[in-house]
């Protein structure tokens, strides 16, 4: 007896009316959204099925020069789809959520495989790539979330910030209000997951590893290994690309330069 089952073609291509009922309702409710459902659809199975001959490649190869290219790509992919979701931006924004995601996703990454899971050599596709891919893809909501809470501060309490300044408030302690709610603001997503977990919904990785026939029991460890890794990607990524753009909107002179923020 087969451990999962395995999906054909055909079998996708039924799964594909899912899709179709959504753009159903989408017509009969005017909601103009059923031509974004399809384009979204195609990316999915394109990007998808171009990612697993990817990674059939690179698995079979255990080149580490590949592994490094792929994990730079999506860290890049993931700084700018951060950036394409807050209202503002400044100068070098993009950079900046790319490096921090970088260091983010080196920091969190290498105690998750190196430190708990001890993956040997360190390289190893199969650990690697899967676990940087959940961490970029998750934190990356809370990062724009936190940065887009940021700005947003700066901008609408303006006077605020400066009336420290003025009283001879350093940067950090200038800082202190806008970072706390930012962080506070981005840290909601990790935090509303691991309060429903396992008690309204079953998390991708747990249910994807019982259908492949693996028991409740070992999946159930690494959901909330999973979880606890994210929840660390949160909170570092949050107050990392704050810092950023605190260090680079209060310049040397401790003037707030919002003059930087655009929309």
């Amino acid at each position: 007896m087969k451990a999962y089952i395995v999906l054909t073609p055909f079998d996708l291509f039924l799964s594909s009316f899912l899709v179709l009922l959504a753009g159903f309702f989408s017509v009969v409710l005017r909601l103009g959204v059923e031509k974004r459902l399809l384009v979204a659809a195609l990316r999915t199975v394109v990007q998808l099925s171009l990612l697993g001959l990817v990674l059939e490649k690179v698995f079979a190869t255990h080149a580490p020069f590949l592994v490094i290219f792929i994990l730079v790509l999506m860290t890049v992919v993931a700084g700018r789809e951060a950036v394409s979701r807050t209202k503002y931006r400044y100068i070098n924004m993009f950079l900046d959520t790319v490096f921090v995601m970088g260091v983010t996703a080196f920091v969190v990454g290498t105690v998750v495989t190196q430190v708990v899971l001890k993956v040997k050599p360190w390289y190893q596709p199969q650990y690697v790539i899967p676990i940087v891919g959940m961490i970029l893809g998750n934190s990356l909501n809370g990062l724009s979330l936190a940065l887009d809470a940021f700005l947003d501060y700066l901008v609408t309490r303006k006077d605020e910030i400066e009336l420290y300044l003025s009283f001879g408030a350093t940067r950090f302690e200038a800082l202190q209000l806008p970072l706390r709610y930012a962080v506070r603001r981005g840290l909601i997503p990790i935090i509303n997951a691991m309060s429903i977990v396992g008690v309204v919904s079953l998390p991708g990785i747990m249910t994807g590893q019982i259908l492949a026939g693996i028991p409740p029991a070992h999946a159930v460890a690494y959901q909330i290994l999973i979880m606890f890794m994210l929840a660390g990607a949160y909170a570092l990524g949050t107050v990392l690309v704050t810092l950023c753009a605190g260090w680079k909107l209060l310049d040397q002179g401790v003037r707030l330069a919002t003059e930087k923020i655009k929309t």
